[in-house]
Protein backbone atom coordinates (compact mmCIF):
# COMPACT_ATOMS: atom_id res chain seq x y z
CA UNK A 1 0.00 0.00 0.00
CA UNK A 2 1.31 3.43 -0.94
CA UNK A 3 2.04 5.98 1.76
CA UNK A 4 3.10 9.61 1.59
CA UNK A 5 6.04 11.02 3.52
CA UNK A 6 8.65 13.78 3.39
CA UNK A 7 12.39 13.41 3.22
CA UNK A 8 15.62 13.84 1.29
CA UNK A 9 16.02 12.44 -2.22
CA UNK A 10 19.53 11.59 -3.42
CA UNK A 11 20.93 10.60 -6.80
CA UNK A 12 24.56 9.44 -6.99
CA UNK A 13 25.48 9.61 -10.68
CA UNK A 14 28.68 8.34 -12.30
CA UNK A 15 30.08 11.01 -14.63
CA UNK A 16 31.55 9.99 -17.96
CA UNK A 17 29.53 6.75 -17.99
CA UNK A 18 28.24 6.84 -21.58
CA UNK A 19 31.52 7.96 -23.11
CA UNK A 20 33.40 5.33 -21.11
CA UNK A 21 30.98 2.55 -22.04
CA UNK A 22 30.88 3.32 -25.76
CA UNK A 23 34.63 3.84 -26.20
CA UNK A 24 35.78 0.78 -24.24
CA UNK A 25 35.80 -2.99 -24.55
CA UNK A 26 32.34 -3.93 -23.28
CA UNK A 27 33.28 -6.86 -21.05
CA UNK A 28 35.94 -5.01 -19.05
CA UNK A 29 33.88 -1.80 -18.97
CA UNK A 30 30.91 -3.64 -17.47
CA UNK A 31 33.14 -5.22 -14.83
CA UNK A 32 34.49 -1.82 -13.79
CA UNK A 33 31.06 -0.18 -13.73
CA UNK A 34 29.45 -3.09 -11.88
CA UNK A 35 32.13 -2.77 -9.20
CA UNK A 36 31.56 0.99 -8.86
CA UNK A 37 27.77 0.66 -8.82
CA UNK A 38 28.11 -2.02 -6.15
CA UNK A 39 30.23 0.37 -4.10
CA UNK A 40 27.53 3.07 -4.34
CA UNK A 41 24.83 0.63 -3.24
CA UNK A 42 26.95 -0.64 -0.34
CA UNK A 43 27.67 2.92 0.81
CA UNK A 44 23.97 3.83 0.87
CA UNK A 45 23.46 3.19 4.56
CA UNK A 46 20.37 3.70 6.74
CA UNK A 47 18.79 6.14 7.33
CA UNK A 48 19.06 6.24 3.52
CA UNK A 49 17.42 3.47 1.51
CA UNK A 50 18.05 2.59 -2.14
CA UNK A 51 14.94 3.13 -4.23
CA UNK A 52 16.47 1.79 -7.43
CA UNK A 53 19.30 1.71 -9.94
CA UNK A 54 19.00 3.93 -12.99
CA UNK A 55 21.68 3.00 -15.50
CA UNK A 56 24.66 4.97 -14.24
CA UNK A 57 23.03 6.19 -11.04
CA UNK A 58 21.77 5.05 -7.65
CA UNK A 59 18.55 6.70 -6.49
CA UNK A 60 17.91 6.70 -2.74
CA UNK A 61 15.85 8.48 -0.13
CA UNK A 62 15.70 9.14 3.60
CA UNK A 63 12.47 9.89 5.40
CA UNK A 64 12.28 12.67 7.97
CA UNK A 65 12.54 10.91 11.33
CA UNK A 66 14.59 10.76 14.50
CA UNK A 67 17.24 8.75 12.62
CA UNK A 68 17.64 11.29 9.84
CA UNK A 69 20.17 13.99 10.69
CA UNK A 70 21.70 16.69 8.51
CA UNK A 71 25.38 16.23 9.33
CA UNK A 72 25.22 12.44 8.99
CA UNK A 73 23.61 12.76 5.55
CA UNK A 74 26.23 15.22 4.30
CA UNK A 75 29.06 13.07 5.63
CA UNK A 76 27.62 9.92 4.10
CA UNK A 77 27.74 11.71 0.73
CA UNK A 78 31.30 12.89 1.34
CA UNK A 79 32.59 9.51 2.51
CA UNK A 80 30.91 7.84 -0.48
CA UNK A 81 32.77 10.18 -2.81
CA UNK A 82 36.09 9.49 -1.06
CA UNK A 83 35.47 5.72 -1.28
CA UNK A 84 34.60 6.06 -4.98
CA UNK A 85 37.76 7.98 -5.79
CA UNK A 86 39.86 5.59 -3.72
CA UNK A 87 38.38 2.68 -5.69
CA UNK A 88 39.21 4.45 -8.97
CA UNK A 89 42.81 5.00 -7.84
CA UNK A 90 43.20 1.38 -6.77
CA UNK A 91 41.84 0.13 -10.09
CA UNK A 92 44.28 2.34 -11.99
CA UNK A 93 47.24 1.18 -9.88
CA UNK A 94 46.35 -2.50 -9.98
CA UNK A 95 45.59 -2.95 -13.66
CA UNK A 96 48.16 -3.95 -16.28
CA UNK A 97 45.56 -4.46 -19.01
CA UNK A 98 46.18 -2.17 -22.05
CA UNK A 99 42.54 -2.12 -23.26
CA UNK A 100 40.61 1.16 -23.45
CA UNK A 101 38.28 0.16 -20.62
CA UNK A 102 41.17 -0.22 -18.18
CA UNK A 103 43.16 2.72 -19.57
CA UNK A 104 40.21 5.13 -19.22
CA UNK A 105 39.07 4.26 -15.69
CA UNK A 106 40.48 7.53 -14.33
CA UNK A 107 38.09 9.50 -16.56
CA UNK A 108 35.14 8.38 -14.42
CA UNK A 109 33.94 10.59 -11.58
CA UNK A 110 30.90 11.05 -9.38
CA UNK A 111 28.28 13.70 -8.67
CA UNK A 112 25.30 13.93 -6.34
CA UNK A 113 21.93 15.68 -6.60
CA UNK A 114 20.17 16.22 -3.27
CA UNK A 115 16.58 17.44 -2.91
CA UNK A 116 13.89 17.47 -0.22
CA UNK A 117 10.14 17.26 -0.51
CA UNK A 118 7.00 15.18 -0.19
CA UNK A 119 6.62 11.94 -2.12
CA UNK A 120 4.60 8.75 -2.17
CA UNK A 121 6.22 5.31 -1.73
CA UNK A 122 4.65 2.24 -3.30
CA UNK A 123 6.13 -1.27 -2.95
CA UNK A 124 6.60 -2.74 -6.44
CA UNK A 125 8.20 -6.16 -7.03
CA UNK A 126 10.27 -5.93 -3.87
CA UNK A 127 11.45 -2.36 -4.56
CA UNK A 128 10.21 1.10 -3.66
CA UNK A 129 8.50 3.13 -6.37
CA UNK A 130 8.66 6.85 -5.52
CA UNK A 131 6.15 9.27 -7.00
CA UNK A 132 5.70 13.01 -6.58
CA UNK A 133 6.79 16.41 -7.84
CA UNK A 134 9.97 16.32 -5.72
CA UNK A 135 10.98 13.04 -7.41
CA UNK A 136 10.47 14.64 -10.83
CA UNK A 137 12.46 17.72 -9.80
CA UNK A 138 15.54 15.83 -8.60
CA UNK A 139 15.61 13.78 -11.81
CA UNK A 140 15.24 16.90 -13.94
CA UNK A 141 18.35 18.23 -12.20
CA UNK A 142 20.40 15.45 -13.80
CA UNK A 143 20.23 17.54 -16.97
CA UNK A 144 21.98 20.65 -15.73
CA UNK A 145 24.56 23.32 -16.55
CA UNK A 146 26.44 23.17 -13.26
CA UNK A 147 29.78 22.17 -14.78
CA UNK A 148 29.55 24.78 -17.53
CA UNK A 149 28.54 27.57 -15.14
CA UNK A 150 30.84 26.80 -12.20
CA UNK A 151 33.68 24.76 -13.66
CA UNK A 152 33.03 22.10 -11.01
CA UNK A 153 32.67 18.63 -12.53
CA UNK A 154 32.51 16.42 -9.45
CA UNK A 155 30.03 17.90 -7.03
CA UNK A 156 27.20 17.55 -4.56
CA UNK A 157 24.39 19.92 -5.54
CA UNK A 158 21.84 20.65 -2.81
CA UNK A 159 18.57 22.36 -3.61
CA UNK A 160 17.42 25.14 -1.29
CA UNK A 161 14.75 22.78 0.06
CA UNK A 162 17.43 20.19 0.84
CA UNK A 163 19.62 22.78 2.58
CA UNK A 164 16.74 24.02 4.73
CA UNK A 165 15.89 20.48 5.82
CA UNK A 166 19.52 19.77 6.82
CA UNK A 167 19.21 22.42 9.55
CA UNK A 168 22.94 23.15 9.48
CA UNK A 169 23.39 26.85 10.11
CA UNK A 170 26.09 28.23 7.80
CA UNK A 171 26.29 25.06 5.68
CA UNK A 172 26.21 27.01 2.40
CA UNK A 173 28.85 29.59 3.40
CA UNK A 174 31.55 27.89 1.31
CA UNK A 175 29.25 26.50 -1.40
CA UNK A 176 28.61 28.03 -4.83
CA UNK A 177 25.04 29.13 -5.63
CA UNK A 178 23.69 28.19 -9.04
CA UNK A 179 20.27 28.49 -10.66
CA UNK A 180 18.79 25.96 -13.05
CA UNK A 181 15.79 26.91 -15.17
CA UNK A 182 13.34 24.24 -16.30
CA UNK A 183 10.55 25.04 -18.79
CA UNK A 184 8.01 23.22 -16.61
CA UNK A 185 9.38 23.74 -13.09
CA UNK A 186 10.78 27.26 -13.43
CA UNK A 187 13.92 28.44 -11.59
CA UNK A 188 15.50 26.09 -9.06
CA UNK A 189 18.40 27.25 -6.88
CA UNK A 190 21.09 24.75 -5.93
CA UNK A 191 24.19 25.04 -3.74
CA UNK A 192 27.24 23.33 -5.21
CA UNK A 193 29.98 21.64 -3.18
CA UNK A 194 33.17 20.85 -5.10
CA UNK A 195 34.17 17.31 -4.13
CA UNK A 196 37.73 17.30 -5.52
CA UNK A 197 39.25 19.36 -2.64
CA UNK A 198 37.57 16.98 -0.19
CA UNK A 199 39.33 14.03 -1.85
CA UNK A 200 42.71 15.79 -1.94
CA UNK A 201 42.46 16.80 1.72
CA UNK A 202 41.54 13.26 2.72
CA UNK A 203 44.57 11.84 0.93
CA UNK A 204 47.01 13.95 2.97
CA UNK A 205 45.12 14.07 6.28
CA UNK A 206 47.02 13.11 9.43
CA UNK A 207 44.83 10.97 11.65
CA UNK A 208 44.92 11.18 15.43
CA UNK A 209 43.89 8.11 17.43
CA UNK A 210 44.25 6.94 21.03
CA UNK A 211 47.04 4.39 21.30
CA UNK A 212 45.59 1.21 22.92
CA UNK A 213 48.83 0.84 24.87
CA UNK A 214 48.19 4.27 26.40
CA UNK A 215 44.55 3.60 27.33
CA UNK A 216 43.30 4.38 30.80
CA UNK A 217 39.94 2.70 30.11
CA UNK A 218 38.36 0.95 27.13
CA UNK A 219 34.77 -0.25 26.93
CA UNK A 220 33.00 -1.84 23.98
CA UNK A 221 29.30 -2.46 23.42
CA UNK A 222 26.70 -2.77 20.70
CA UNK A 223 23.80 -0.51 19.81
CA UNK A 224 20.87 -1.85 17.75
CA UNK A 225 21.11 0.61 14.85
CA UNK A 226 23.15 0.55 11.62
CA UNK A 227 26.33 2.56 11.19
CA UNK A 228 24.86 5.71 9.61
CA UNK A 229 22.28 6.07 12.36
CA UNK A 230 24.83 5.36 15.09
CA UNK A 231 27.06 8.13 13.73
CA UNK A 232 24.17 10.61 13.82
CA UNK A 233 23.41 9.68 17.43
CA UNK A 234 27.08 9.99 18.41
CA UNK A 235 27.03 13.62 17.27
CA UNK A 236 23.90 14.56 19.20
CA UNK A 237 24.53 16.28 22.57
CA UNK A 238 21.55 14.52 24.21
CA UNK A 239 22.97 11.09 23.31
CA UNK A 240 26.52 12.09 24.24
CA UNK A 241 25.36 13.22 27.68
CA UNK A 242 23.93 9.73 28.23
CA UNK A 243 27.09 8.06 26.96
CA UNK A 244 29.42 10.09 29.21
CA UNK A 245 27.20 10.39 32.28
CA UNK A 246 26.64 14.15 32.27
CA UNK A 247 23.34 15.87 33.06
CA UNK A 248 23.41 17.63 29.70
CA UNK A 249 25.73 18.78 26.94
CA UNK A 250 25.85 21.89 24.78
CA UNK A 251 27.85 22.29 21.58
CA UNK A 252 29.65 25.36 20.23
CA UNK A 253 32.30 26.33 17.68
CA UNK A 254 30.57 24.51 14.83
CA UNK A 255 32.04 24.83 11.34
CA UNK A 256 29.42 25.72 8.71
CA UNK A 257 26.79 24.19 10.94
CA UNK A 258 28.71 20.94 11.39
CA UNK A 259 30.67 19.31 14.20
CA UNK A 260 34.31 19.46 13.13
CA UNK A 261 37.82 19.95 14.48
CA UNK A 262 37.60 22.65 17.15
CA UNK A 263 33.95 22.01 18.06
CA UNK A 264 33.45 22.06 21.84
CA UNK A 265 30.98 19.91 23.78
CA UNK A 266 30.39 21.48 27.19
CA UNK A 267 29.34 18.89 29.78
CA UNK A 268 27.37 19.85 32.89
CA UNK A 269 27.57 17.62 35.96
CA UNK A 270 25.31 18.62 38.85
CA UNK A 271 25.13 22.28 39.79
CA UNK A 272 28.79 23.28 39.77
CA UNK A 273 31.01 20.93 37.74
CA UNK A 274 31.60 21.74 34.09
CA UNK A 275 33.98 19.90 31.75
CA UNK A 276 34.62 20.16 28.02
CA UNK A 277 35.33 17.83 25.13
CA UNK A 278 37.08 19.59 22.22
CA UNK A 279 37.13 17.76 18.89
CA UNK A 280 40.70 17.09 17.72
CA UNK A 281 39.93 14.77 14.81
CA UNK A 282 37.06 12.87 13.29
CA UNK A 283 36.60 10.48 10.43
CA UNK A 284 32.90 10.48 9.57
CA UNK A 285 31.11 7.18 10.21
CA UNK A 286 34.25 5.84 11.86
CA UNK A 287 35.53 7.74 14.92
CA UNK A 288 35.60 10.99 16.91
CA UNK A 289 38.62 12.04 19.00
CA UNK A 290 38.41 14.76 21.66
CA UNK A 291 40.61 16.44 24.25
CA UNK A 292 38.67 16.22 27.52
CA UNK A 293 39.03 18.31 30.63
CA UNK A 294 38.17 16.61 33.93
CA UNK A 295 36.76 17.57 37.33
CA UNK A 296 40.36 17.52 38.62
CA UNK A 297 41.87 20.95 37.81
CA UNK A 298 44.67 20.82 35.25
CA UNK A 299 44.10 17.19 34.22
CA UNK A 300 42.97 16.36 30.70
CA UNK A 301 42.67 13.22 28.59
CA UNK A 302 42.39 12.25 24.95
CA UNK A 303 39.11 10.41 24.39
CA UNK A 304 37.90 8.43 21.41
CA UNK A 305 34.59 6.93 20.34
CA UNK A 306 34.94 4.52 17.41
CA UNK A 307 32.19 2.80 15.43
CA UNK A 308 32.28 -0.47 13.52
CA UNK A 309 29.33 -1.98 11.61
CA UNK A 310 28.10 -5.41 12.64
CA UNK A 311 25.20 -6.37 10.39
CA UNK A 312 22.26 -4.14 11.26
CA UNK A 313 23.92 -3.11 14.54
CA UNK A 314 27.01 -1.04 15.37
CA UNK A 315 29.83 -1.78 17.79
CA UNK A 316 30.78 1.28 19.86
CA UNK A 317 34.22 1.43 21.48
CA UNK A 318 34.94 4.18 24.02
CA UNK A 319 38.58 4.77 24.95
CA UNK A 320 40.22 7.28 27.28
CA UNK A 321 43.97 7.80 27.16
CA UNK A 322 46.08 8.30 30.25
CA UNK A 323 45.95 11.75 31.78
CA UNK A 324 48.00 14.76 30.73
CA UNK A 325 48.81 17.93 32.67
CA UNK A 326 50.72 18.76 35.89
CA UNK A 327 52.16 15.73 37.66
CA UNK A 328 49.86 15.77 40.69
CA UNK A 329 46.70 16.42 38.63
CA UNK A 330 47.40 13.69 36.10
CA UNK A 331 48.43 11.19 38.79
CA UNK A 332 45.24 11.71 40.78
CA UNK A 333 43.14 11.63 37.63
CA UNK A 334 44.73 8.36 36.51
CA UNK A 335 43.96 6.74 39.87
CA UNK A 336 40.34 7.94 39.82
CA UNK A 337 39.92 7.17 36.13
CA UNK A 338 41.07 3.56 36.44
CA UNK A 339 38.53 3.03 39.22
CA UNK A 340 35.54 4.80 37.66
CA UNK A 341 35.68 5.33 33.90
CA UNK A 342 35.04 1.79 32.66
CA UNK A 343 31.99 1.47 34.91
CA UNK A 344 30.75 4.90 33.79
CA UNK A 345 31.09 4.03 30.09
CA UNK A 346 29.42 0.63 30.47
CA UNK A 347 26.48 2.28 32.21
CA UNK A 348 26.30 4.97 29.53
CA UNK A 349 26.27 2.42 26.71
CA UNK A 350 23.59 0.35 28.44
CA UNK A 351 21.42 3.41 29.05
CA UNK A 352 21.82 4.64 25.47
CA UNK A 353 21.03 1.17 24.12
CA UNK A 354 17.85 1.02 26.22
CA UNK A 355 16.78 4.46 25.00
CA UNK A 356 17.33 3.48 21.37
CA UNK A 357 15.33 0.27 21.82
CA UNK A 358 12.49 2.22 23.44
CA UNK A 359 12.40 4.83 20.67
CA UNK A 360 12.40 2.14 17.98
CA UNK A 361 9.51 0.38 19.73
CA UNK A 362 7.60 3.67 20.03
CA UNK A 363 8.24 4.52 16.38
CA UNK A 364 10.02 7.80 17.15
CA UNK A 365 13.26 6.34 15.75
CA UNK A 366 12.59 4.75 12.37
CA UNK A 367 15.27 2.56 10.80
CA UNK A 368 14.69 1.67 7.13
CA UNK A 369 15.70 -1.74 5.85
CA UNK A 370 18.62 -1.97 3.43
CA UNK A 371 16.59 -3.28 0.47
CA UNK A 372 18.99 -6.11 -0.36
CA UNK A 373 17.17 -7.04 -3.58
CA UNK A 374 18.54 -3.92 -5.27
CA UNK A 375 22.13 -5.11 -4.91
CA UNK A 376 21.39 -8.13 -7.13
CA UNK A 377 20.53 -5.76 -9.98
CA UNK A 378 23.90 -4.02 -10.09
CA UNK A 379 25.27 -5.98 -13.05
CA UNK A 380 22.20 -5.54 -15.30
CA UNK A 381 22.06 -1.84 -14.40
CA UNK A 382 25.70 -1.27 -15.31
CA UNK A 383 25.07 -2.78 -18.74
CA UNK A 384 22.01 -0.62 -19.34
CA UNK A 385 21.64 2.66 -21.08
CA UNK A 386 21.89 5.79 -18.89
CA UNK A 387 18.90 7.54 -20.40
CA UNK A 388 18.53 10.21 -17.73
CA UNK A 389 22.05 11.40 -17.02
CA UNK A 390 23.83 14.46 -18.25
CA UNK A 391 26.97 12.53 -19.08
CA UNK A 392 29.07 15.50 -20.14
CA UNK A 393 29.39 16.66 -16.54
Amino acid sequence: MAHTTAGHLLIADISGYTRYLTSSELEHAQQVLSSLMGLLVDRTLPPLRVAGLEGDAVFSYGIASGAHGGQALVEMIETTYVAFRRAIDQMVMNTTCPCNACANISALDLKFLVHYGTFSISPLRGKDELVGSAVIEVHRLLKNRIAEATGVRAYAAYTSAAVDALELDGFTDNLTPHTETDPDLGALTVWVQDMHPLWENTRVARRLRVDPADALATVQGEVPVPLGVAWELLLRPDCRSILFGSDRQDQSQLRHGRIAEGTVFTCYHGTSTVTTQTVLDLEPLHYLVTEDTTPIPGARMIGEVALEPRGEATVVTITSGTSQGPWLSRTVNNIVGRRMLASLYRKGLATLRARIQREIAEGTLQIPERGERVAAEVDPSAAGSPATSNDDT
